[in-house]
């Protein structure tokens, strides 16, 4: 591979005008198509094979009219002070607001509140329930405003009125300083760890136009592939951190082999050849690590997978064939300032080089090179300080809880949680978290109204509604409130106790399926899609991630360990998601409105997003020294000599990824907000612990063993040129073991 990719680097960089020309022009298509392509759908959820899903399918069928998926908003209104809302004088202010709400834009209808006896016990709160002719997102301004304006003109009249529901705005839209935060940082590390306005700003003008291509791309096919708008958000972080990483790499080692007085094209080459290996190999690690989350079986995060995976499939492309275009355009101002003199003539002479060489050796070692030959010389000391770190770190993450975003978890100023408590308090707990209960049978309503009796008496249940049946008599719905509260434990024992008792119903009432749903029932059913999907999806992930990763290393060990690293930065990580977001430390400073359960999807999701990076990290760095040990170099020298090279571009990389993931915590957005977070926890962690620290350690207490691989596995497995032997036209055994050479190294 390593020869085909310098292949491919020469012939970009010599026909540099031509793959420029090429790639702005499938950035100029790709940008033509989104603008001209139909709006993307609606955003949905579903989860195939669960009974939540089923008991929605069939409400879709068998209600038609009753659109399941119009958004509606929940207008509750109470009187002041000791008031009763039942008075004369506030009753008619009810009226008037409904009438008002009845006029807005889109509405299809509101039910009165006192024709539905939609009134607190105490008499001083009630409810509207207004339903709309389109969906949530297709609502428009004018309808919101219409609801807005009906409710002020209500609070005007001395009434207490907040609203909740999907047709109420929610202040978290995507504003994009995210991103540009991210952005701005990642060209200060560049301009520091580069010294060159030039080198700093290519990998961020290359990964802009693979992140435009890949998002354009996802926007143009949005309508045929169901893609919403919001399945673009992991592909526009992720692209955007990898795409500067790749080019990173890339260019750090161009640069490497000019200094060693290489040709320009012949280091563009060997740059794309070597460092363009890695990053074809930490790319598919990444890629397997996205789409492999089809295996959880849930559509949403499918397609935020296979999105962000083909982003960056872009950003591989983009790195080992536009980036040496433009090093073709710039090879001399890439470099740092004060070497453009040096090397800006001709290639140096071998007697040049070796002076060069001499020079370098007499030089003070980067910082990487001494703090290798710390660890090296401290194994021991080093990888218990990092495992138990991360191991404190990790703590909470065993008090982990999942949940559903909902209103209840929203900030306490927002009408949402306003309209929630108000509820709540008026109601019972219950009342926020109601349970749909689908009874299908040839005759169903008296059907319907046995289950309903036996129903109600089951411990748990508060109340449950007369049935609703359709035209045809063959479906009926009731509605179950629970005593306990959505996320309350005890909501969630009653579901499984209603669903334990739906079989032997069937029989007693004549019904032939009875499947209860509602929020509760919806996180217990995607609690378990989870929970079934995350061994065979570690499995596959892990598993192929080990093979590519003991193919291209060709050691058991090597993959092995990094996987075990993995495993270390994203529990680290999930435990600061913990703290922060369900403890509520440092909830102030870093902007969380509301402490609670950590979403569900968050875990799985962290789970492959930060096992590619982790990889990413892995291979950069391992795969220097692997290179450096095939040709000739002792296994502590190896170590040295992939800190050497690597260790600045690799912390430099992982500044610039968390810089950009911790932009999206400025996003107003929760689930962004978190996830911003979390993956720059784990980047953090993984880049300067795991890899810095714990790798390092291993390879000095395992040596030649950390690149040991049986020999029927060595002949079973293809050799793949990584280390760019074929390149530099070097094959070198692995050397003999040379103790007191690896004790100079190390001191």
């Amino acid at each position: 591979m390593a020869s085909f990719l310098s292949r491919v680097g020469r012939f970009c960089f010599r026909r540099r005008g031509l793959v420029v020309l090429l790639w702005l022009l499938a950035l100029s298509g790709a940008g033509f198509a989104a603008s001209t392509a139909p709006p993307p759908p609606a955003d949905t959820f579903s989860m195939p094979g669960t009974e939540s899903q089923r008991a929605f399918d069939l409400l879709r069928k068998k209600f038609p009219a009753a659109r399941a998926d119009g958004a509606a908003a929940r207008v509750v209104i109470r009187a002041p002070g000791t008031e009763k809302i039942t008075s004369p004088a506030r009753r008619a202010q009810v009226e008037h607001l409904v009438a008002a709400l009845s006029h807005a834009p889109q509405v299809a209808g509101v039910a009165d509140p006192f024709a539905a006896d939609a009134v607190s016990r105490d008499g001083t709160t009630t409810y509207a329930y207004v339903t709309y002719e389109t969906t949530a997102l297709e609502l428009t301004d004018a309808a919101h405003d219409g609801l807005t304006r009906a409710m002020d003109e209500a609070r005007h009249t001395g009434l207490l009125v907040e609203a909740g529901g999907d047709a109420v705005v929610v202040e978290q839209a995507m504003n994009g300083t995210g991103e540009q935060l991210g952005i701005l940082l990642s060209a200060v590390v560049l301009l520091l760890t580069f010294g060159s306005l030039v080198a700093a700003g290519m990998p961020l003008l290359t990964a802009l136009i693979g992140v435009g291509i890949g998002i354009s791309s996802v926007t143009a096919l949005g309508s045929t592939l169901g893609l919403s708008s919001t399945t673009s958000t992991l592909a526009m972080m992720i692209g955007l951190a990898v795409g500067i990483d790749y080019a990173l790499f890339i260019v750090s080692r161009y640069r490497s082999e000019i200094a060693e007085g290489r040709e320009r094209a012949d280091a563009a080459g060997r740059a794309v050849g070597s460092a363009g290996s890695a990053v074809v190999f930490a790319g598919l690690t990444v890629i397997i690590a996205l789409a492999g989350l089809a295996v959880v079986d849930v559509p949403m995060l499918t397609k935020m997978g296979l999105t962000a995976a083909g982003t960056v499939a872009v950003a591989v492309l983009v790195a080992i064939t536009f980036v040496p275009a433009l090093l073709g355009w710039a090879p001399v101002k890439v470099l740092a300032r004060r070497d453009r003199r040096q090397y800006g003539g001709k290639p140096l002479t071998p007697r040049q080089q070796r002076r060069a060489a001499k020079r370098a050796a007499r030089a003070k070692p980067p910082l990487g090179a001494r703090w290798a030959g710390f660890v090296l010389r401290h194994p021991v000391a080093v990888l218990l300080i990092g495992v138990v770190g991360l191991g404190s770190v990790a703590a909470p993450a065993a008090s982990l809880e999942l949940g559903l975003p909902g209103e209840g978890t929203m900030a306490p100023d927002t009408t949402q949680r306003k309209a929630y408590d108000l509820l709540s308090d008026s109601f019972g707990p219950g009342f926020n978290g109601p349970l749909t209960v689908t009874v299908e049978a040839k005759d169903a309503k008296p059907a319907a109204e046995r289950v309903r009796g036996s129903l109600a008496k089951v411990p748990g249940v508060a109340a449950v509604s007369p049935a609703t049946t359709n035209p045809a008599n063959d479906t009926a719905v009731l509605t179950v409130v629970p005593a306990t509260g959505p996320t309350d434990t005890r909501t969630e024992d009653l579901v499984r106790s209603l669903r334990a008792l739906a079989g032997g119903l069937e029989s007693r009432t004549g019904a032939s399926s009875i499947m209860v749903a509602g929020q509760t029932a919806l996180f217990i059913d995607f609690s378990r899609t989870l929970d079934d999907a995350l061994l065979p999806y570690l499995g596959l992930v892990v598993g192929l991630a080990f093979l590519l990763l003991m193919l291209v290393f060709r050691s058991v060990l090597v993959p092995l360990k990094a996987a075990l690293g993995f495993l270390l930065s994203v529990t680290a990580a999930l435990g600061a998601v913990v703290a922060v977001f369900q403890w509520g430390w440092f909830a102030g400073l870093l902007g969380v409105d509301q402490p609670g359960p950590v979403m569900s999807t968050l875990p799985i999701f962290m789970i492959g997003v930060v096992f590619g990076l982790a990889m990413d990290y892995e291979v950069f760095l391992v795969s220097r020294m692997r290179e450096a040990y095939v040709h000739g170099a002792r296994p502590a020298e190896a170590v040295v000599t992939g800190f050497r090279d690597g260790g600045r571009v690799v912390t430099a990389a992982a500044l610039i990824m968390a810089s950009v993931f911790s932009g999206f915590m400025l996003e107003d957005n929760d689930f962004v907000k978190m996830i911003g977070f979390g993956l720059a926890a784990a980047v953090l962690f993984d880049a300067f612990v795991v890899r810095m620290g714990v790798v390092p350690a291993l390879f000095a207490l395992l040596g030649r063993s950390a690149w040991w691989l049986p020999r029927p596995l060595d002949r079973l497995l293809p050799r793949v040129d990584v280390e760019g032997e074929k390149p530099a036209d070097r094959r070198a055994a692995p050397p003999a073991a040379d103790p007191a050479r690896d004790h100079d190294l190390v001191g």
